[in-house]
């Protein structure tokens, strides 16, 4: 409970009998009973705030003696078109408020015993402002309606009732009507009633119907006052609970005002909450307007002054009552910016409080609703920051202690939270945020930059995943069913914002070794990431035992980290030489951008039998035409093949000393087709240079072949003919490396041996003269040809010749 009114007698012990109040403004009407002959007397009070001893400035207006004959059973005021409307000796009377002056009455109304108002605002694009009025009357068992037109109210409709209305409000297009034992919900347009419920058990009270807003009322029922909205139907979960029942009540927001037989009570509806009870003697009316309310027993009225805003907002902070704070917070009048400021901070109090409560997935909402400082959430968990730093961190009390069960349903919240500010960070340009976070107590340092708060929320993050997820016997379901918490780890993340050393440490506290190598390499750590793949290779319970990881690893670095990559292949080379060379060999980009060259002289160093299969790789397999290296391929498969010929010559009978080149068994005869197969298909080596390299007394097909590349075809011929004494090899050589356009018959014919035969060359010279005979008719036909055009070009001449 906190003050929110205080009562103050401002017109005590009046000589009159009161029987209706009303006020608008500063002003005060009160309606009373003369008690010799039961005529009211109308009195209008200015009330105003006084000045040095004076608590209030107080002055009788008007008094009119003859307001009216018999009591005043209602009065109710309407400044926005300056009437005032009475009801007294069963009609109702219309005002102008300024004198008094009755303008007219409604004599329809006669056996009126209520009446009910509503005021619609309404605004044009223009900026008009207009105030539509309604008014409904009940006479007897019937209800009629009213608008207001050209300084009158017309007629709208009279709709029939079962019983004499005891009470009555507006509620948008229809009227709630409190009877004896019920109410009901009547709509203007069709007349139809709704039935609600009972009025209770209480009989000698009233039925009390209170406008909360424009389509909320609060309907009395015996103690209770229940929440309906426009169409009859419950508004809220629970009712306001009274401690008496109420005679009457007053709605002056945020706050439910009731009058009980010695005191009134001062509750709000959301929250719900008792406010405030204030002892007056037998209190029995009320009204309000302007900001001002008015409670009157028939000799005094008192008037609840409002406690200042500012100082109850300060009361209900230090009850924790943040909801009905912000409440207040949204009615005072000051700059906008300073008003959103205290919202925020009352906001950020009522965040912290629920998660005292324990209320982690609301607190943590209203938290990324506020845009409050990420470390100042993440600093309500423990182990989450530095020490040093949690501890420069101010917090309206103490943290809950949180461990277990509690714990993790708190982590689960602070996850969605930070993995919403991660998103949230993400979506801005980091140079354009300029704006600062709130923080929990007001006045108390926040993170300067959004690069920091980015680093924070990365980090925790991950502290997050390994204390919350991977000891949990939950792990598997948050796994399958809950991803978004695992695509979210931050050093799985090519934009992670990790802080490098905290990171570090706390993956090496838990063991996430292979964590550790993704955060290394996010944060292009490579050296440190290959050190720990090495430790961890030889570890029989390592997640990273064996070579694989480190192959996978070098595989991605590329050419800035080629001494790196020739540092740490050694040892999978040595000891895997297959895989080794796959870190070389992988189709993928970062290996494409490696200088072959170099590689190649590393893998002459630390893996000579993997040059070989390296070469064959970027000539066969990526296209590579460089000269360097199919000279070499080629160079490489000799060496290997003078390597095992002695082992092989060995084998042979006896005078027998070469085969046909890849007719040797095992791996000489592999070297060997290999090798003939390049020379056959390479057009990119250096024939005349690696001639050189062969012996004359071997590789005779070898050397052959690089002849005829050298157009040494002589040469060629004579190693086939004579070396290899293979009519079949030179022939097929002849076939491959003829070309008509080059040899002229005549010579061919002179290259024969005198003492051949016609019959082995008849074929040959058929086709020679056959060929001669086609050339010599198609010579014929082009002069024939070229003579014609010529005559018909120059006629002239050609007679004369």
């Amino acid at each position: 409970m906190h003050i929110a009114y205080e009562a103050r007698a401002v017109l005590p012990n009046l000589p009159l009998q009161i029987e209706a109040i009303a006020c608008h403004g500063n002003h005060v009407l009160v309606g009373t009973k003369d008690s010799k002959d039961g005529s009211a007397k109308l009195l209008d009070y200015t009330i105003k705030r006084g000045e040095g001893i004076a608590e209030y400035e107080i002055d009788v207006n008007k008094s009119l003696k003859s307001f009216s004959k018999k009591p005043v059973q209602q009065l109710t005021c309407v400044p926005e078109h300056q009437i005032l409307i009475s009801l007294s000796d069963g009609l109702i009377h219309v005002h102008e408020m300024s004198h008094f002056t009755e303008l007219f009455t409604m004599h329809k109304t006669r056996g009126a015993s209520i009446f009910a108002t509503d005021v619609h605002k309404t605004s044009s694009a223009s900026g008009l402002v207009t105030y539509h009025l309604k008014m409904c009357v009940a006479v007897r068992r019937k209800i009629i309606l009213y608008d207001w037109r050209n300084r009158s109210f017309m007629e709208i409709t009279e709709l029939g009732v079962s019983d004499v209305p005891r009470s009555m409000a507006w509620c948008g297009h229809s009227i709630c009507v409190g009877f004896k034992r019920d109410y009901f919900l009547i709509g203007i347009q069709t007349g139809e009633l709704k039935e609600l419920f009972t009025t209770g058990n209480t009989s000698q009270v009233e039925p009390t119907i209170t406008k909360l807003s424009e389509d909320l009322m609060a309907l009395g029922r015996d103690n209770m006052s229940i929440i309906i909205d426009s169409e009859g139907e419950p508004a809220k979960k629970y009712a306001l609970r009274w401690s008496d029942v109420p005679t009457v009540l007053e709605h002056d927001q945020p706050y439910v005002i009731a009058v009980m037989p010695k005191y009134i009570e001062i509750r709000t509806v959301d929250p719900r909450l008792l406010v405030q009870s204030i002892e007056i003697k037998d209190p029995k009316y009320i009204t309000s307007g302007s900001g001002h309310v008015y409670v009157a027993s028939q000799e005094c009225i008192w008037k609840l002054e409002p406690v200042p805003i500012h100082n109850q907002i300060k009361e209900l902070l230090k009850d924790k009552q943040f909801e009905l704070a912000l409440h207040l917070a949204n009615m005072t009048e000051e700059v906008e910016a300073d008003k959103q400021m205290r919202i925020q901070n009352i906001q950020n109090l009522y965040a912290f409080e629920l998660f005292q409560q324990e209320r982690f997935e609301e607190s943590m909402k209203l938290f990324a609703k506020l845009s409050t400082d990420p470390a100042q959430v993440i600093g309500l968990f423990p182990d989450l920051l530095p020490g040093d730093y949690r501890n420069k961190i101010e917090y309206p009390s103490t943290p809950t202690e949180l461990m277990g069960a509690k714990l993790e349903k708190g982590l689960t919240a602070l996850i969605e939270y930070l993995t919403q500010k991660r998103q949230d960070l993400l979506s801005k340009d980091p140079t354009a945020d300029m704006s600062q976070p709130s923080s929990i107590v007001e006045g108390s340092t926040t993170t300067s930059s959004s690069k920091q708060r980015a680093q924070i929320i990365d980090t925790t993050l991950l502290k997050c995943y390994l204390q919350r997820y991977l000891k949990s016997v939950k792990f598997y379901y948050f796994f399958l069913f809950r991803p978004r918490c695992f695509s979210c780890l931050p050093v799985r993340l090519k934009d992670n914002k990790c802080h490098f050393e905290e990171s570090e440490r706390v993956l090496k506290k838990h063991q996430k070794y292979s964590e550790l190598i993704i955060l290394y390499n996010k944060k292009e750590k490579h050296k440190e990431a290959l050190d720990l793949l090495l430790r961890q290779s030889q570890k029989v319970s390592s997640p990273l035992r064996g070579h694989e990881r480190t192959v996978q690893y070098l595989q991605k670095l590329g050419a800035k980290q080629a001494d790196l990559i020739f540092e740490f292949a050694t040892w999978v080379l040595s000891a895997h030489p297959e895989d080794g060379l796959k870190i070389f060999t992988e189709d993928n980009q970062e290996i494409d951008t490696l200088d072959r060259r170099k590689v190649l002289d590393y893998l002459s160093r630390a893996a000579p039998k993997l040059v070989i299969p390296y070469l064959e790789h970027i000539i066969l397999n990526c296209g590579d035409e460089t000269e360097a290296f199919h000279n070499q391929l080629i160079q490489m498969y000799r060496e290997e093949i003078e390597k095992l010929m002695p082992e092989f010559e060995k084998t042979l009978p006896e005078g027998q000393s070469f085969t046909r080149a890849g007719s040797e068994p095992g791996e000489l005869g592999a070297l060997k087709k290999k090798l003939l197969g390049f020379l056959e298909t390479s057009v990119n080596y250096a024939p005349k240079k690696l001639l050189a390299f062969f012996p004359k007394n071997a590789f005779f097909e070898e050397r052959a072949l690089l002849s005829g590349r050298a157009g040494r075809h002589e040469q060629a011929l004579a190693i086939y003919a004579h070396l290899l004494k293979s009519a079949n090899l030179a022939e097929a050589y002849c076939e491959r490396h003829y070309n008509p356009t080059c040899e002229d018959s005549k010579e061919a014919f002179e290259c024969l041996p005198g003492d051949i035969k016609v019959d082995h060359v008849h074929k040959f010279l058929g086709k020679v003269l056959e060929i001669k005979a086609k050339q010599r008719r198609a010579a014929q036909v082009s002069k024939s040809l070229f003579y014609a055009e010529n005559l018909q070009l120059h006629p002239k001449s050609s007679q004369e010749n």
